[in-house]
């Protein structure tokens, strides 16, 4: 019995699948966009579709579109019709469901490889202790803090100074996560319909925040190591985005950190260019190697303390976040910024929603001044993770690229072919969820790569790689290779 997805749930993960700048009909679109559901996983293999006027009906579209999109999908292998069972997922040349492929030996259940993310490290509950004695004291007051509690905002802004950045509190906005911040910032700079430029490839629910704030990502494309300014000075020039995101600490997804050097001359690009910079830090105390760039991470400063190197028009707003640096459940991040920008986006947050918990930001303030000390030996737990998965790599599957980050919490491995979303897809009938490439790109780039965090628990990274690489074999024997690449493939390829 094949799994049904109702037309609703289709239509929601497609999401903004048309677009008007591409020259292409609905129908090659909407194939397009089908596609790259079923092949990142989405939309699992054997999983029944929509008929063509259900769909048609929910997108608000013609029947004979869906029915193109459809033919199209046929022809390419990813959707097998069957008279009196509809329509279901499945790969080229991989069979028509799900049960063709699963694996007869998965028994421990799905393993989630998906997440670049640590539980909470020893000493976390002390920090919450600490937070419920002192919170009496607010209890007597509304609870609303726009900007964030003063003890908290402190904190951030010391550890700035400690960074090298000299900070007041008066330029610290505290959020519910950085994904929150970044959301603040398009809703303060950017409207429908305009560019940001980001590096490529780059955090995915960024690209996310992005298209849901109906913005364009505009890519500048990551050499084989560091940054290409002198790209960065023409997409900034020729495109004049609102502002451009950039991950310069531990950069996700490739682990990569920009130089000193490289951080003044970005920020001198976007003061000539008058552009804003956008910096997320949520990877800034990721740094797991001590020698950097012939120096230590922590030696290099935040891209902020290079803003007045820049003419005075360059602005760097900087995101951070504790949940990767101490906890996913600690819902508090944070915006550094000018006192004018501080108080813009705080006028604008009163409309959006009214403050963060106070609780949260009791604890958070505590981990950040010290009043409570964290596991000490949890970079060293984590390298040697990352160790331990390169070695296992190197071992299942040696033609694989993989290099060694020196922070973050993943690996950015680039495969022989051009299969990461086919892959992902696969990957599922055998326990295993990944992500692929593409999820980390505009336009379906990155096709050769796949993100593998090297946070797993222990005792799932062996078995992890184990169904890796049963899934590449069975891809390699059981997938026909492509001869005719669709065109999105084809300019994923190019961007790469």
């Amino acid at each position: 019995m094949h799994m049904t997805i109702g037309p609703a749930s289709l239509v929601r993960h497609l999401g903004q699948w048309r677009s008007g700048n591409t020259g292409d009909p609905a129908w090659r679109q909407l194939a397009r966009a089908l596609k790259l559901l079923v092949m990142d996983g989405r939309v699992p293999l054997g999983v029944r579709v929509p008929g063509e006027r259900e769909l048609a009906f929910a997108l608000g579209i013609s029947r004979t579109t869906v029915a193109a999109a459809f033919n199209q999908l046929r022809d390419e292998g990813y959707l097998l019709s069957r008279q009196g069972s509809g329509t279901v997922t499945r790969v080229p040349g991989g069979g028509g469901t799900i049960a063709e492929a699963i694996v007869e030996d998965d028994a421990t259940g799905m393993i989630d490889w998906t997440a670049a993310a640590l539980p909470a490290p020893a000493g976390l509950w002390q920090a919450y202790e600490a937070a419920l004695a002192q919170l009496p004291a607010w209890l007597t007051g509304l609870g609303y803090e726009a900007s964030g509690i003063p003890r908290l905002r402190e904190a951030i802004a010391a550890d700035y100074g400690r960074r090298g950045c000299p900070t007041h509190s008066d330029q610290i906005l505290v959020t519910s996560g950085a994904q929150h911040g970044l959301a603040l910032i398009l809703h303060l700079l950017a409207g429908p319909g305009d560019r940001v430029v980001v590096d490529h490839p780059t955090y995915h629910n960024a690209l996310l925040a992005i298209a849901r704030h109906n913005c364009r990502a505009v890519p500048v494309g990551l050499p084989a190591s560091g940054w290409d300014i002198d790209a960065w000075h023409a997409t900034l020039r020729q495109t004049a985005p609102r502002f451009a995101y950039v991950i310069a600490d531990h950069h996700n997804p490739t682990g990569r950190h920009m130089d000193a050097a490289t951080r003044r001359a970005l920020v001198q690009t976007a003061a000539r260019t008058r552009t804003p910079l956008v910096i997320d830090e949520t990877m800034a105390d990721m740094a797991l190697d001590g020698d950097l760039f012939g120096q230590g991470s922590a030696d290099v400063p935040p891209v902020a303390a290079f803003e007045s190197d820049g003419d005075d028009t360059g602005t760097v707003i900087s995101i951070g976040s504790a949940s990767k640096r101490f906890w996913g459940g600690l819902r508090i991040g944070w915006i550094r910024a000018d006192v004018q920008t501080i108080a813009a986006l705080g006028r604008l947050r009163s409309s959006i929603d009214m403050a963060t918990p106070v609780a949260e930001q009791l604890v958070a303030a505590a981990l950040l001044d010290g009043t409570v000390a964290t596991d000490g030996g949890r970079r060293a737990a984590l390298r040697d993770m990352r160790d331990r998965l390169v070695a296992l790599l190197a071992e299942r599957l040696p033609d694989w690229r993989v290099p060694v980050p020196a922070g973050g919490l993943s690996l950015w491995v680039e495969m022989p072919t051009a299969q990461a979303s086919a892959l992902a897809a696969m990957a599922q009938a055998h326990g295993l969820r990944i992500a692929p490439g593409p999820r980390f790109g505009v336009d379906g780039a990155f096709e050769r790569f796949v993100r593998l965090p090297f946070t797993l628990a222990p005792a799932h990274v062996a078995p992890a790689v184990d169904r890796l690489a049963a899934a590449a074999e069975r891809l390699r024997t059981r997938v026909r290779p492509i001869t005719t690449a669709p065109a999105w493939a084809q300019e994923a390829e190019h961007i790469v």
